[in-house]
């Protein structure tokens, strides 16, 4: 379904597209570099415990998610939308968003004895689905005790409950973790680490609690009419959440394969701050001309990740010379004395640029596709 009606557009919050755009095309240039064996070590996902920019992306995104719905849903509500109508909306997108998951696994070849149940859009569309309804059925109050409540019980779960049959948990150690006996156990398909998946079951619910901070910061910016006390209540938020998770590291290590609570309030906390300083700098002094590719890819957002998903397969098998496109990129850099790590970034900011293109069609005619 498109919208293409010019009201759409004047209805976005300029400064939560563009930073959903910018996490939209940081998430092109971690998954898509031009070799996966020359990387720099801060394009890459922390092996285990640890943070770095790429841990960043996803959970920016989530929380992402939870502020849209509480900017979206405030509204229909407030103008007496009938919650069946709405239930019907959300369950429809959430599936939407889940069965093209499982397509970008699928494609081309379409085993589908090897299916990988959880995913990037998978965990999106879990967490989209529970904090919408989340939203519509309890005060900030509520949502404040359901998302502390998660944090806790998942800290004393994972962090001190002993695993069967190995004991108590070693958080340096995915194969001691609750997330490996879980997944074990209970997760069909195929594992991305093979006993064990980072988008798995007992990790969902944390990062449901990703979108539940992006629904409270939403509804705290809709709340505070004042524009520059807005502004401190974000930054004081932000800066809160960020020391927390800082400090909780030291007992519960911050690790995006398991979605520690540390890492939840700790990445929040930046995502926050980064709202903040796209609102301040966006929104209240207007500059806006350096956010035009983040508004671009943040007005489809779905919609090019998932033309990314599909072209960088198609980029890398497109045989020339026998070689594919990325390996003949890297082969013809290299041998003019490029950094072989140099070459793999230079090559995941093109591809970026070209996924860049059509995004910009759309957002050039107006079209918003509402998957």
């Amino acid at each position: 379904m498109t919208e293409t009606s010019a009201s759409v557009k004047s209805n976005r919050l300029i400064s939560l597209d563009a930073l959903r755009g910018f996490t939209i095309a940081a998430m092109v240039i971690v998954n898509d570099p031009g070799s996966w064996e020359h990387v720099y070590r801060p394009l890459l996902h922390a092996k285990w415990n640890g943070c770095t920019i790429t841990d960043l992306v996803f959970p920016f995104f989530l929380f992402i998610v939870g502020v849209s719905i509480a900017l979206a849903y405030s509204k229909r509500m407030e103008a007496g939308a009938p919650k069946k109508k709405l239930y019907r909306k959300i369950l429809i997108r959430s599936l939407n968003i889940y069965l093209l998951g499982l397509f970008l696994w699928l494609f081309p070849e379409f085993d589908f004895e090897n299916v990988r149940w959880v995913g990037v859009l998978p965990r999106i569309a879990i967490v989209f689905l529970a904090c919408a309804l989340i939203f519509l059925n309890t005060n900030w109050k509520q949502q404040i005790k359901i998302g502390v409540a998660i944090l806790l019980v998942y800290w004393i779960w994972v962090a001190y409950i002993p695993v069967p049959g190995i004991g108590r948990p070693d958080l340096s150690v995915p194969e001691k973790s609750w997330a490996n006996y879980f997944d074990t156990l209970f997760l069909p398909g195929y594992m991305w680490q093979k006993t064990w998946d980072p988008e798995g079951i007992l990790s969902t619910f944390p990062a449901i609690v990703s979108g539940m901070i992006g629904m409270l910061i939403g509804k705290l910016y809709l709340s505070v009419k004042d524009e520059n006390k807005r502004l401190v209540w974000l930054y004081f938020a932000g800066f809160s959440m960020f020391l927390v998770g800082g400090l909780w590291n030291w007992f519960f290590p911050i690790n995006k394969n398991i979605w520690t609570s540390s890492y939840v309030l700790y990445t929040s906390g930046l995502g926050t701050l980064g709202l903040a300083t796209c609102i301040l700098v966006i929104d209240m002094w207007g500059y806006k001309k350096w956010t035009f590719l983040g508004r671009v890819y943040g007005a489809n957002a779905i919609t090019t990740y998932v033309l990314a998903g599909v072209l960088t397969l198609v980029f890398y098998n497109l045989k020339i010379g026998g070689a594919s496109l990325n390996d003949s990129f890297m082969s013809g850099l290299t041998q003019i004395g490029f950094d072989p790590k140099f070459a793999s970034m230079l090559y995941a900011v093109i591809y970026m640029l070209i996924i860049f293109i059509p995004a910009l069609f759309l957002y050039r005619k107006k079209i918003f596709i509402k998957i």
